[in-house]
């Protein structure tokens, strides 16, 4: 079976009466847990996205405090774990901002991880890939958010 494209997608849903359509969402929502998720953030914490953002970085919080630091190994594996997390919750969220807070924050927390990350290549090249990334995105954002944003950067490599 070939999917159809958003712009047949859109067509139809717009023929459908909202009872149908309710019907579809949630039986979309039943088969992946990403669905579900995006239509949580859609319908409950879309309206206050710094609220949204404080949940995620609690999440990120206990996630690197579950990390076990005996080897790099289980280092790099949960660090990557983490950073998918941050990633998808900041697709759901579809602002370069929300993006961009979580990548800092991330970054933040890698630089001040014990074990340091300079130890290990593997976790270096993440933190700088990220660093490069955030650069990347600041760039297309309004010249206050990119002062903004600058700064917190500049912090952030500087530790």
């Amino acid at each position: 079976m070939k999917a159809a494209t958003v712009v047949q997608l859109k067509k139809e849903l717009e023929t459908l009466d909202p009872e149908h359509l309710k019907t579809l969402c949630l039986r979309l929502a039943r088969f992946k847990l990403e669905n579900k998720e995006l239509l949580t953030y859609l319908l409950f914490e879309s309206e206050d996205e710094a609220y949204y953002i404080e949940g995620i970085k609690e999440q990120a919080d206990l996630l690197f405090q579950e990390i076990n630091t005996k080897s790099y190994f289980y280092i790099k594996k949960s660090v990557r774990k983490i950073l998918r997390m941050l990633k998808k919750h900041a697709r759901y969220s579809n602002q370069k901002e929300t993006e961009i807070e979580l990548l800092l924050y991330y970054c933040y927390k890698l630089k001040t991880f014990k074990p340091s990350i300079n130890n290990n290549v593997t976790l270096t090249n993440i933190y700088l890939r990220q660093i490069e990334s955030i650069e990347k995105k600041i760039i297309k954002l309004h010249e206050d958010l990119q002062y903004d944003f600058n700064t917190q950067l500049k912090e952030i490599t500087d530790l």
